[in-house]
């Protein structure tokens, strides 16, 4: 499977299919491109910097978007095809099989200037052939990490590390030695100065706690697991 970082939380999952997560490019300072070709998009809450860009890609190229319940039916008004789900449910889109997990964030849609319920944060186990990605989405450190660690084993985490919004550097490497993914990858940090942090710090403590073996890319690079 490869991994591909496009800065902030927006990475795309290749392997069967492409999965592209939090398609924020246009706009995101660290993207080193908008052009992408994604056949599935899956959005975790409704802040700009998550959903992005994902009306213009879905309409471009066809694809269809997965979110939860509330965001799926805001963004099926733009005439995109949404498959909506919620937390603890499973659904598999041309043959991914995602599994929406607790993140624990605010979700209203800054695009509809908060006037559309966003429901729930929300997180992401996604299976596609056997390998399993969790992407936390936006959230806080919460004591379920150990379930979803117990319950889908994934193989790698993506997590955020930025602080002031989200998780911070030290609750994440506990949330990486909760979970104990074969790799982690620290995401939503360095995009604004708010959220600056240093994932060599982030790599310094989850060794300190646990043998998962973090990755930190750069804005366009690829890990190949």
């Amino acid at each position: 499977m490869e991994i591909k970082w496009y800065g902030h939380s927006c990475f795309e999952i290749s392997e069967t299919k492409k999965t592209i997560i939090d398609p924020f490019l246009s706009g995101n300072p660290m993207a080193a491109t908008i052009d992408v070709l994604p056949d599935i998009i899956a959005v975790t809450h409704g802040h700009a910097d998550h959903i992005g860009d994902t009306v213009d890609i879905a309409s471009k190229h066809n694809c269809s978007v997965v979110a939860i319940h509330e965001i799926a039916k805001y963004l099926a008004q733009s005439g995109i095809q949404c498959e909506g789900m919620n937390k603890g449910g499973s659904i598999t889109i041309k043959g991914v099989r995602f599994t929406m997990t607790e993140a624990i964030h605010s979700a209203g849609i800054d695009d509809s200037a908060f006037g559309f319920d966003g429901g729930c944060p929300a997180g992401f186990i996604i299976d596609d052939a056997g390998t399993r990605i969790y992407h936390a989405g936006d959230t806080a450190l919460f004591g379920d990490m150990r379930l979803i660690g117990e319950l889908y084993r994934p193989h790698v985490a993506l997590l955020p590390i930025g602080d002031r919004y989200t998780m911070g550097i030290r609750e994440a490497a506990i949330a990486t030695s909760w979970i104990r993914p074969d790799i982690v990858i620290p995401m939503h940090y360095n995009t604004f100065p708010v959220i600056e942090q240093s994932p060599d710090e982030f790599a310094e403590l989850v060794t300190s706690l646990c043998d998962s073996k973090v990755i930190i890319l750069e804005p366009g690079e690829t890990f190949e697991y």
